[in-house]
């Protein structure tokens, strides 16, 4: 079984086009021009280039709905549908050669994500999900993992950057996460595909703070619809908001919450 409403087939064929120039571009990595764009954070005109691609291609297929993409920011159309982008998600391991990064685009009706793609394009595989219809990868149904003990999961962080604030706030929660797992931490520096992880059952669980929304929208349907929770840091759905979100197979999620707020 497949997916294959009307915009699950728009967001696939989009994403496979703008992939050809990722893929080509990672190939050459060592000839692309780079900008820095802000303390450890850069953008490529890979990063670019496929924003375009993904922007012009999701407009002629859906004129009237809204864009907000990582690079551009929002284009306002609709207010009822809107795409959320981004056209590489992992930029700092696509610029030095680590085949681990992703393009993803999420769907908002009603500021509710009701699907959403998240595309490696080095490995193929295609992260697909709609509400109500189920997570798929490569066409095959996902689910997450059925792991009930934190001591014996995998589980995947991120940051903080240099500049980050809360810099030693985060590592005092690694330090706490890391006393109750037997597997040391992941950190694969990618967002959209640690929560792709987590929803097809390769990582139990997934925290972070100072994510933006185009970091995790897809991923908030995929893990959803593969029976997956999705929360703040409190175990509430604000993580929009303040900017901590946690990810599990839900039979952890307690757990986790209670690690991160003691």
């Amino acid at each position: 079984m497949k997916l294959s409403s009307a915009n699950i087939n728009v967001i696939v064929a989009i994403a496979r086009k703008a992939a050809k120039t990722l893929i080509r571009d990672f190939g050459e990595i060592e000839k692309l021009q780079v900008s820095l764009k802000g303390p450890g954070d850069f953008v490529t005109i890979s990063d670019k280039k496929v924003e375009k691609i993904l922007i012009d291609e999701l407009q002629k297929a859906r004129p009237g709905y809204s864009i907000l993409s990582e690079e551009i920011g929002i284009i306002k159309n609709d207010e009822e549908f809107k795409w959320i982008i981004d056209p590489i998600d992992g930029t700092a391991n696509f610029l030095h050669g680590i085949p681990h990064f992703a393009i993803s685009i999420g769907l908002e009706k009603n500021k509710e994500i009701i699907c959403g793609i998240i595309y490696d394009p080095i490995k193929d595989e295609m992260f697909v999900a709609e509400k109500g219809n189920g997570s798929y990868l490569n066409n095959q149904r996902i689910r997450v993992s059925a792991r009930s003990q934190l001591k014996n999961c995998m589980v995947v962080t991120g940051g903080p950057k240099r500049e980050s604030k809360n810099k030693e706030t985060v590592f005092h929660e690694y330090k706490k996460i890391s006393s109750k797992v037997d597997i040391p931490i992941r950190k694969m520096g990618s967002a959209a595909l640690d929560m792709a992880y987590v929803a097809a059952g390769r990582y139990d669980g997934f925290w972070q703070r100072n994510l933006n929304y185009w970091d995790i929208a897809a991923g908030i349907i995929l893990v959803r619809e593969a029976g997956g929770f999705v929360a703040d840091f409190m175990g509430n759905d604000k993580y929009v908001d303040n900017k901590t979100i946690l990810v599990t197979n839900s039979k952890i999620n307690e757990a986790m919450i209670e690690v991160l707020n003691n």
